[in-house]
């Protein structure tokens, strides 16, 4: 055996336990969900061999296509508020000041918590009677039964929730940034705004990307906390796909169309994502 055949050996050797780790937990889930997309089963009885029925039924169901408007919707209001505010808090928290680590702390304890957890005490701030929000306000509002207040109120918790996550990015790229490119900036009047938008945004395009794209797949991905809120209500207007595909697969017992509705996410999840990674390619600068 030669030198590259010894190295390719040892390399595919060192590979194995991710490999074997990806396929386990990343490729077979998608070929059983694949397999199951065709069958139709009770959770009980035998399955049975439907060929592209549940397709059909989910992609001519307006309810499943509600749901996907709902969870853009729900996008639009959590991932660029989430983004905004975890820039502004980096901003405060990458300054080396006293206490600073602890306040870093503080601010990403929200989403080391458990989003039931979460969820069930924000449903006392947000109660109707009783509740700390209208307390403080000094007058009733129906925050979680009212069709117009219910989704905004859900992306306010979901951002309350993340704010300190994508701070904590944000403050490892403005780290980052060599002092010398500030300075260098300061001394030509880059100061204020001019030099967050002109030296700090372009330089934290790698940054952003992430947070973004990741900020996308947690809300599509987002169940606990809509569940424990409003349980996809009121009149399915928090209905996200998270909660249709639960829906589908354990209270009406049709995990094959569960699984259909997993894949159509996927691919939208996928296209989203490619295409900020289109965007940012030619944008984004990885060597300062």
């Amino acid at each position: 055996m030669n030198r590259t055949v010894r190295r390719v050996a040892t390399s595919y050797a060192l590979l194995l336990p991710s490999l074997i780790g990806i396929g386990c937990f990343l490729l077979v889930p998608i070929g059983v969900v694949l397999w199951l997309s065709l069958h139709s089963w009770n959770l009980l009885g035998p399955m049975e061999f439907t060929g592209s029925a549940n397709w059909r039924s989910v992609l001519e169901d307006r309810q499943f296509g509600h749901s996907l408007l709902v969870t853009l919707a729900l996008t639009a209001l959590v991932v660029p508020a989430q983004t905004a505010l975890g820039f502004a808090v980096a901003a405060l928290l990458a300054r080396r000041g006293r206490g600073s680590a602890v306040l870093r702390v503080i601010y990403a304890l929200p989403w080391m918590c458990a989003p039931v957890a979460v969820g069930v005490v924000w449903q006392w701030v947000f109660a109707p009677t009783g509740g700390a929000l209208n307390a403080a306000l000094g007058r009733r509002v129906e925050w979680l039964t009212d069709t117009a207040l219910a989704l905004p109120a859900v992306a306010m918790v979901i951002v309350w929730m993340n704010v300190g996550y994508v701070a904590l990015f944000f403050v490892a790229g403005i780290r980052a940034i060599p002092a010398e490119i500030l300075d260098a900036g300061a001394l030509d009047g880059a100061t204020g705004w001019r030099r967050v938008r002109w030296l700090m945004l372009p330089l934290l395009r790698p940054t952003m990307f992430f947070v973004l794209a990741t900020g996308v797949l947690s809300v599509f991905q987002t169940f606990d906390t809509v569940y424990a809120l409003t349980r996809g209500g009121p009149d399915h207007h928090t209905d996200v796909v998270a909660m249709r595909m639960y829906s589908e697969a354990f209270d009406a017992a049709r995990p094959g169309r569960a699984a259909v509705m997993a894949v159509v996410v996927f691919v939208v999840m996928l296209v989203i994502t490619v295409a900020q990674h289109r965007y940012f390619r030619d944008r984004t600068s990885y060597e300062y």
